[in-house]
């Protein structure tokens, strides 16, 4: 039997875990630490990218105390990380040079619009597969261009690298000898041609970020760079895995069939399906990605993003007030029999899939003189539940099949409430695994592939261990009219200052 085991390193929105996997797929041990939110503006989200080395390196370092895991017994490693947030470095002393600017952020949006204006969307969507949107990283780097003094220069004279989250932290774990990323990634940035497999030169030269800075473009299984240094007691160890969290998810789900799908509900939400070797363009305001690369076998991938999922739960707690814990939420939400007509769209930051408005907001509409803190925690809760299926209604539409079950992970599945109205309101079971740490999961077998831990996707398959199947209790006709009226609530959300 093949043994050894896998360090899992997922540097998430909220902060940074690391987690090691034996040769069975099981969690061993595991460290997490928060980083902090900036908020430097309206609309504004950053991080900064040396908290997130350094808080990434202290959870790498506690696991690696563990003295009932030799160091030399882990055999690779593997990243999965927040997507199209950006980090911009010097290429020669490896300090950053602006602060993270998170997928959040909603900074860019005027040059999206004047990208739209100089009509490059069908370019862009054809190409990339994505829409036109500050979500993702070309325009976050184009403003830096613009706004940040000298960086234009920087730029032009190949001082700058810059890259997702991924690529920093490689470079941080290799001493500075890797800027990579992985096709997954990439497909995330908005530059990258996901029917050529490269960074598209057309774009390039549409947005004006220069070829040099960006990483070199890499398998998400197989030789990818190589972690060293005083961290690892100067042994190297492979970096084998990558893929951004979302696609690391939807692999440690085991969706490696066509048409299966995945539902995190982290921070944001993200549903994606696999479609298979060839790209399919959504018709229905989703996004096709490069899901993973194993094996030089690439699999494509719809994929609905929802900006505010689970961080709908953090707006009550330290936004509103009304909760001190998040544990607090699903009793709330039982002490009501519904949320008495209240409808919470939390466009907080705009609406991703399938509306893609930049300019939508947040609303919560139905208020009475009767409404209780109850119906406000209650309507948020069911808001996750809403936005999901309007990604999966999107979905089945593409598809032209509607899914048997869907597959989730992320922190919100601890919410039973959550969880049997979100299978409620889909009218279709929900399976719940024991590992709900799906990015790691994905990044480790990812990982695990690419050094020989395992052979095939066909020996993860057994590995991916049910722990809860929700099943749907709703009538048809009250699903239906619950789901009107979120429609309804939605469009007085969708370009709000109109």
């Amino acid at each position: 039997m093949k043994t050894g085991y896998i360090l899992a390193l997922d540097q998430g929105t909220t902060g940074t875990r690391a987690i090691i996997f034996d040769h069975n797929g099981d969690l061993i041990d595991s460290a997490y630490l928060e980083i902090k939110q900036h908020f430097p503006e309206p609309g504004w989200v950053e991080h900064d990218p040396t908290e997130i080395w350094n808080k990434t390196r202290e959870c790498i370092e506690k696991v690696l105390s563990n003295k009932e895991i030799p160091l030399d017994e882990i055999r690779s490693i593997g990243i999965t990380n927040q997507r199209e947030s950006i980090v911009l470095w010097d290429k020669d002393t490896g300090k950053p040079l602006y602060n993270s600017i998170n997928w959040q952020c909603r900074r860019s949006s005027s040059i999206c619009d004047e990208l739209k204006k100089r009509g490059h969307e069908k370019t862009i969507r054809d190409k990339t597969g994505l829409f036109i949107d500050p979500y993702f990283s070309a325009t976050k780097i184009m403003w830096v261009m613009r706004h940040v003094k000298g960086m234009k220069e920087k730029f032009d004279n190949g001082s700058i690298r810059v890259g997702n989250i991924d690529s920093w932290l490689i470079w941080n774990l290799s001493g500075g000898r890797n800027h990579v990323t992985d096709y997954s990634n990439a497909s995330r940035t908005m530059l990258f041609n996901i029917n050529t497999l490269q960074w598209d030169d057309e774009i390039l030269k549409i947005t004006g970020i220069p070829r040099a800075a960006l990483p070199d473009v890499k398998p998400s299984s197989g030789s990818i760079g190589t972690a060293c240094g005083p961290l690892f007691d100067g042994r190297e160890i492979p970096i084998t895995g990558v893929a951004g969290d979302q696609q690391s998810a939807a692999f440690g789900q085991a969706c490696f069939n066509k048409g299966m799908i995945k539902s995190t509900y982290g921070t944001c939400l993200s549903m994606v399906m696999n479609i298979g070797s060839e790209p399919k363009k959504s018709e229905n305001g989703l996004t096709t990605d490069l899901a993973w690369n194993v094996g030089g076998n690439v699999t494509y991938a719809l994929e609905g993003g929802i900006f505010i999922g689970g961080a709908v739960l953090k707006w009550l707690k330290d936004g509103l007030r009304i909760i001190k814990n998040e544990s607090e939420c699903d009793p709330m939400a039982r002490k009501v029999a519904d949320t008495g007509g209240v409808y919470l769209v939390p466009g907080f930051t705009g609406l991703g899939a399938p509306y893609w408005d930049p300019y939508a907001r947040g609303v919560i509409i139905g208020i009475t003189r009767g409404t209780t803190a109850e119906h406000i925690v209650r309507s948020a809760l069911e808001s996750i539940a809403y936005q999901t299926k309007d990604i999966i209604d999107a979905m089945a539409s593409d598809s032209g099949a509607v899914p048997e079950s869907l597959r989730v992970d992320g922190n919100v599945t601890q919410s039973e409430f959550t969880m049997q109205f979100q299978s409620d309101i889909l009218g279709i079971p929900l399976e719940k695994p024991v590992i709900t740490e799906m990015s790691a999961l994905g990044a480790c077998f990812l990982a695990g592939l690419g050094v020989g831990l395992w052979d095939s996707t066909e020996d993860l398959d057994n590995k991916w261990k049910l722990q809860k199947r929700y099943e749907p209790k709703m009538s048809s006709e009250q699903r239906e009219e619950l789901y009107y009226h979120w429609k309804r609530a939605v469009k007085r959300s969708l370009k709000w200052q109109e």
